[in-house]
């Protein structure tokens, strides 16, 4: 039996990325890969599991991790993206579905192995269910980054739009850890209060509730608000935020508590944001990032 600390669970995508400029990028993104290269940078034994089509076997030269630690079920198409930010920060975006991968079931879990954290890294609403959340929360922890549970795409069209998840408070209590962004808490919760929310989150029965903002990431455990600042000191990397921090979080979990593991995850997303692609850094790039940009916050 191989043994991880976490198997990520997501589609890769082929991004095509236009700036408010019009300045387009196409890159090989997805937050399976993201987040196993953010994990992967820390130290921790990381598997991803990805589904595409055989045509586009050569995506899978975008993973950090070690060839042998992807696995890969293959597709009839491939998810691929068109991201049109709005605004220098690329806070605001428009999002069109291209293409949409097979959804991961059960059996597509390889045999053989087992891992602490299951990340669901999905991208679009039909990635997974949540029946697949149930039946891998009898295998270890889990760990759900929302979006996928509530940005759709039309079929026709490809338009993304966002609606709430009907299931949420079925399948919430069978998830250890919670990733949301601001506007995806609203959504959630109908709460622009990103406190009030992860208190409603974790009463609806998530265990830990970790929620990302352009100035700071907070996270909720039930008992106590914890927040660190972004200090980031450019924004040309801004794609793949959420999922650098939630990995980044989930796996520093493991061994350690909520503050240090947020101060590290944040940290983390800072450094990454400097430089567009997936994080590749290790975890004394980290620490020393740390101690240059979060000397007031170790500790506390």
């Amino acid at each position: 039996m191989k043994k991880y600390d976490v198997l990520t669970i997501g589609h890769i995508s082929l991004d095509y990325n236009i700036d408010y400029l019009d300045n387009q990028i196409i890159e090989v993104g997805g937050a399976v890969i993201y987040s196993s290269a953010a994990a992967y940078a820390l130290g921790h034994k990381v598997a991803a599991l990805t589904k595409i089509a055989r045509s586009d076997e050569d995506r899978l030269g975008a993973f950090t991790i070690p060839r042998e630690d992807v696995y890969v079920k293959y597709s009839e198409v491939s998810t691929s993206i068109r991201n049109k930010y709005h605004t220098a920060d690329k806070e605001r975006r428009t999002c069109t579905c291209i293409g949409q991968a097979e959804a991961f079931r059960e059996s597509d879990i390889p045999d053989g192995i087992s891992a602490e954290i299951y990340h669901f890294a999905g991208l679009i609403y039909g990635d997974f269910d949540g029946e697949l959340i149930k039946k891998l929360s009898s295998r270890g922890k889990v760990a759900v980054d929302v979006q996928a549970l509530l940005r759709h795409a039309d079929k026709s069209s490809g338009a993304m739009y966002f609606e709430d998840w009907a299931d949420k408070k079925e399948i919430l209590p069978y998830i250890d850890f919670l990733k949301t962004d601001a506007a995806e808490a609203e959504i959630l919760t109908g709460l622009t209060d990103r406190y009030k929310a992860a208190e409603t989150l974790y009463g609806w029965g998530a265990k830990e509730v970790c929620i990302t903002h352009n100035t700071e990431v907070i996270a909720f455990d039930g008992r106590k608000h914890y927040a660190v600042p972004i200090r980031a000191r450019n924004l040309s990397g801004r794609s793949g935020r959420g999922d650098t921090t939630f990995a980044a979080y989930i796996t520093e979990r493991l061994g350690h508590d909520v503050p240090e593991a947020l101060l590290t995850a944040t940290a983390t997303v800072s450094l990454k944001m400097e430089k567009p692609g997936a994080l590749k850094a290790a975890r004394a790039d980290i620490e020393n990032y740390i101690a240059e940009f979060y000397g007031d916050v170790c500790g506390k």
